[in-house]
């Protein structure tokens, strides 16, 4: 029997511990569970031959309560082909503990969930070299200069192999056309040039391929390997006489070798540029801050900053933590966060945000989150996450490469057969037939197709302020039909004024008095505005009682006696308040003019009305027309009235609109239009749109780079600028089109050239594939593909050119 702990969320009373306990102790192999609510955590003893981590955690979670998993992004090397992927995914999944592992090929990282009290780092190490791989550390916690210097060393190496192959190859083409004195044998002279400089080009494939073989699977070092072993091979028995003086393929075995070798070192370039976004975004910030602790100012590193510590900032230097401001003004310039170039005003009460910069001022701030609590180290973990994730398109490519290398196989040993044995063709252009299918056939172009790109998307995305955390979502934004926008707080600035106030039968000060005092405790950003407007005219404001709300509907208290009711039409008609038509006219007048209109009655009584107004934001007009252009249905939803929904819609240019839908039916509204068949994106501000942005096929939060906007919805837009939505749906439809173009390049190399490798020209036209040249094509795939990768980090969307 074995124990352990799970950290249980969503607890919250003594009956979501029985509840746990109960789902726990349920399950074959659990013989005691005891589940502490102040803590939240269950202790487990199991046996571990019969249950796993996974079942436990699916047994919590069905019983409406999470797990607290751990998550970390290492790095992994050596790694060629999606065949490495497999093997390392199934590695890592085979460890008690590790409850998912994603592996990409582009960025060479691993991102694995797991339960630390399962599973450590160390059997992540020893899991990933096993297979035949490198562990290179958990990213970030080596240092960008480790990590570089790695890279360039194993670069360095390919590069001298693969200038040794080549200058050895083109010696020993030359020596082909040489005629040598007769006492010098040719062969014996090829095979001394031809086998140190092989065996040290070619050791890495036959490693890699013999550490495939023992963990029985098939990768394309496994057919590199053969098909360069084959070559030398063929070669060494007819240098000792075993097989005819045509056999002599030294220069092919080098040169296959040599271009091999080429093309990972060019691929190996080209990957390492794909994740410079994150590369980017982790040097942001500071190593260092100035901590002042008992009057003192200290220079500490910034690992050792800690909560509620004061720092200070001078102009021209980062924030190195986030945190409020307790001292101070200065303009911050946040485009490395936001991707907004002007900078914002910071002053006392005041958030910051870690590695934005003080321009102008001296600023003295308290410490509120550090390490991977701060908004960057936050932003970082969700594009490291987006760029791991895998497309549904993905799928295609990955059971296309499960099969690849049985079928090449074959298709080589059928092509020798044929063409030997049924077709009397030499035996020498059979075998060369054979080596060439065996290293022509590439299923690497089809597993970096869409890695590569979704990884760089991703990372331009991030460098334009625009966080896509999944790579489904991509897949998904580029099928959307419909888009529905959140108004207050989306459309509009979400700080609306008061515009006009009309008084009944009290004074125009006692019903601002009245009003202003109710709304100040329900925090709606129409009540503010009352607020705010009163306070901004010197009143003061008496203490209420008895404070209630209306979902939806409007708030009511007791104010110096008088029963005060605030809401819109269908509250005060609920409490039986009437009112004349001449009113009815003035507040659709309102309405009609794009206003939002507040009726209060005191002492059941209708004493006056405000009408409110918000603006619009500077870019919703440029957004709307966009999306249209885009081929999208655009659809306003809005609690507010229907005539003041129409007059905001006719200003922005939406036909579409949903009125007088309460917060909690916006998700609702949204499923309505998926019953229908549309694919639906939704975006709101993050804060009270979550139902509704969990609920659409794509959910699209604006929030400024918050804590709330970054949990909300699949994809985040750093600023509050709404052209930026219908950036991220272009960007996605690009990174889209890019990844079939990869896909249809890797297909079409395969399908044409495995044909030609195999011979199918030679009766026509007489054309055959010599085994190097078609080295040299498999090599230049790969590179092709991630080049195309590449090209996404200078793309700009269309709308933010403007």
């Amino acid at each position: 029997m074995a124990q352990t702990s799970l950290k249980i969320t969503g607890m919250t009373c003594a009956m979501c511990t029985k509840a746990v306990e109960s789902a726990l102790s349920e399950q074959d192999g659990i013989s005691f569970v005891q589940v502490n609510l102040g803590n939240e955590t269950a202790v487990i003893e199991y046996d571990p031959a019969k249950v796993s981590l996974t079942q436990m955690t699916q047994a919590v979670k069905d019983a409406g309560y999470d797990v607290a998993n751990d998550t970390v992004s290492v790095g992994v090397g050596g790694m060629t082909c999606a065949m490495c992927v497999k093997a390392i995914q199934n590695a890592l999944q085979a460890l008690d503990g590790v409850l998912a592992a994603e592996v990409n090929l582009g960025t060479e990282t691993a991102f694995i969930t797991y339960n630390r009290a399962f599973v450590s780092l160390t059997e992540f190490k020893r899991a990933i070299e096993e297979a035949g791989y490198q562990y290179l550390g958990v990213n970030g916690e080596v240092s960008e200069d480790q990590e570089q210097a790695i890279r360039e060393k194993e670069l360095s190496r390919k590069f001298r192999r693969a200038v040794v192959g080549t200058i050895s190859g083109s010696i020993l083409m030359v020596l082909m056309y040489v005629h040598l004195p007769m006492h010098i044998p040719m062969e014996w002279l090829m095979f001394i040039i031809a086998a140190p400089a092989f065996v040290y080009v070619s050791h890495p494939i036959f490693i890699a391929a013999y550490r495939s073989l023992k963990h029985k699977t098939l990768n394309m070092d496994v057919m590199y390997a053969m098909g360069i072993g084959v070559a030398f091979g063929a070669s060494l028995f007819s240098t000792f006489g075993l097989l005819p003086h045509d056999f002599i393929f030294y220069e092919a075995a080098v040169f296959l070798a040599a271009f091999l070798t080429i093309g990972r070192y060019l691929e190996a370039r080209a990957k390492g540029k794909t994740s410079e976004a994150i590369k980017t975004l982790m040097g942001l910030q500071p190593k260092t801050a100035t901590v002042i602790r008992d009057g003192v100012e200290q220079e500490l590193p910034i690992e050792i900053v800690q909560v509620g510590d004061e720092i200070l900032v001078k102009p021209g230097e980062k924030f190195p933590v986030d945190g409020e401001v307790i001292s101070g003004e200065s303009y911050v310039d946040e485009s490395m966060i936001t991707g907004e170039p002007v900078p914002n005003l910071k002053k006392t009460g005041d958030t910051v945000v870690g590695a934005t910069l003080n321009t102008n001022s001296v600023i003295r701030f308290r410490a509120t989150k550090i390490g991977k609590d701060t908004v960057l180290s936050q932003i970082i973990r969700l594009v490291q996450q987006a760029q791991a994730s895998r497309p549904p398109i993905q799928r295609l490519a990955d059971v296309i490469v499960a099969y690849f290398i049985p079928v090449i196989l074959t298709i080589a040993i059928l092509a020798f057969l044929l063409w030997y044995f049924v077709f009397d063709a030499p035996l020498l252009f059979a075998f060369s037939t054979l080596i060439s299918i065996l290293v022509i056939a590439c299923p690497c172009a089809l597993g970096l197709a869409t890695p590569t790109a979704v990884t760089v998307g991703i990372g331009r995305g991030a460098e334009l302020g625009i966080l896509i955390k999944t790579g489904e979502a991509l897949e998904i934004s580029e099928k959307l039909t419909t888009i529905v926008f959140d108004k207050t707080g989306t459309l509009t600035k979400g700080k609306p004024e008061v515009t006009d106030i009309e008084a009944f039968s009290v004074e125009p000060d006692l019903l601002l008095r009245y009003t202003a005092s109710v709304e100040k405790n329900s925090q709606h950003p129409l009540g503010n505005a009352i607020v705010k407007y009163t306070t901004e005219a010197g009143l003061m404001l008496p203490e209420s009682q008895h404070f209630d709300t209306f979902g939806g509907k409007g708030v009511a208290a007791n104010v110096e006696g008088k029963a005060v009711l605030i809401g819109n039409r269908a509250l005060l008609k609920e409490r039986g308040i009437n009112y004349a038509n001449s009113v009815e006219q003035q507040v659709a007048a309102l309405e009609q003019a794009g206003k939002t209109v507040i009726l209060v009655a005191v002492d059941a009584q209708l004493a006056g009305l405000f009408a409110i107004a918000d603006a619009l934001k500077p870019t919703a007009i440029q957004a709307v027309d966009a999306l249209k252009r885009e081929g999208l249905d655009v659809v306003m939803i809005t609690g507010d009235n229907s005539r003041t929904a129409q007059a905001i819609a006719r200003q922005v240019g939406i036909e579409h609109v949903l009125a007088e839908i309460l917060p909690h039916d916006k998700a609702h509204e949204v499923k309505q239009f998926q019953e229908q068949g549309k694919r639906v994106a939704f975006v709101g501000d993050g804060i009270n749109d979550a139902p509704a942005l969990a609920q659409a096929d794509v959910g699209i939060a604006l929030g400024s780079g918050t804590d709330v906007a970054i949990e909300s919805g699949e994809i985040v837009l750093m600023k509050d600028d709404l052209l930026d939505a219908v950036a991220a749906l272009q960007l996605s439809r690009k990174v889209m089109q890019r990844i079939k173009q990869n896909l249809f390049w890797a297909f079409a190399y395969n399908f044409a050239l495995i044909p030609v490798a195999a011979g199918i020209l030679r009766p026509l036209f007489g054309i055959t594939f010599k085994p190097e040249l078609a080295g040299f094509a498999m090599a230049m795939s790969s590179v092709t593909v991630v080049s195309l990768s590449l090209m996404l980090k200078r793309y700009l969307p269309p709308a933010k050119r403007r």
